[in-house]
């Protein structure tokens, strides 16, 4: 079991590292880094809380009560996120592997999981899960922006890809678990 660990640590510190270093050589290389730069702020709750609430608020349903399961969804998904944060005080790749780039300021809490990947599959999985003509048209587009917001957590070294994972994995049962118990009164 041991060695089976020690194998995938050593996988996974392989990932990080290939998904955090930085070419620059080309405008393509430098267009890359900094839309993970930019994208990454998308996982955030400042934007994930007020995108849920503005759909929420203005848009026309479904999209209304995409909005609101939305900010129900990235509001309990950070529950067990803090609880695992607090249990399992892993460091930031940045703290424990020489050499990777991270951000000025980066931050300090523990590594595991990543809230912002859980904050941005919480957020989009609602809207997704609308069944609309749209919502299938905007599939493409919510998946590379969750995703980008993943991959942009270890390009910026602030996450291993297993933080990454369980972020997405927390964020999506989240969102379905609100979808399957949403309660829709009955207008009479």
């Amino acid at each position: 079991m041991e060695r089976m660990i020690d194998w995938m640590r050593s996988h996974e510190q392989k990932m990080l590292i290939w998904a955090n270093r930085r070419r620059t050589e080309t405008r393509l290389h430098a267009m890359v880094d900094r839309w993970f730069s930019t994208v990454t702020h998308m996982g955030g709750a400042t934007f994930t809380l007020l995108a849920s609430l503005l759909c929420a608020l203005l848009a026309p349903q479904p999209w209304g009560t995409a909005g609101w399961q939305s900010l129900l969804a990235v509001i309990i998904s950070h529950i067990p996120v803090a609880i695992v944060k607090r249990k399992f005080k892993r460091l930031r790749p940045y703290q424990a592997i020489e050499g990777v780039y991270t951000v000025p300021k980066p931050l300090q809490d523990s590594s595991f999981p990543s809230g912002h990947t859980t904050a941005v599959f919480a957020w989009s999985v609602p809207l997704l899960l609308t069944g609309t003509p749209l919502s299938y048209l905007l599939l493409p587009v919510m998946l590379i922006i969750a995703f980008s917001v993943g991959w942009s957590r270890m390009h910026l070294g602030l996450h291993y890809p297993s933080d990454v994972a369980a972020g997405a994995i927390i964020g999506t049962a989240t969102a379905f678990a609100v979808q399957y118990f949403w309660i829709v009164p009955a207008i009479s």
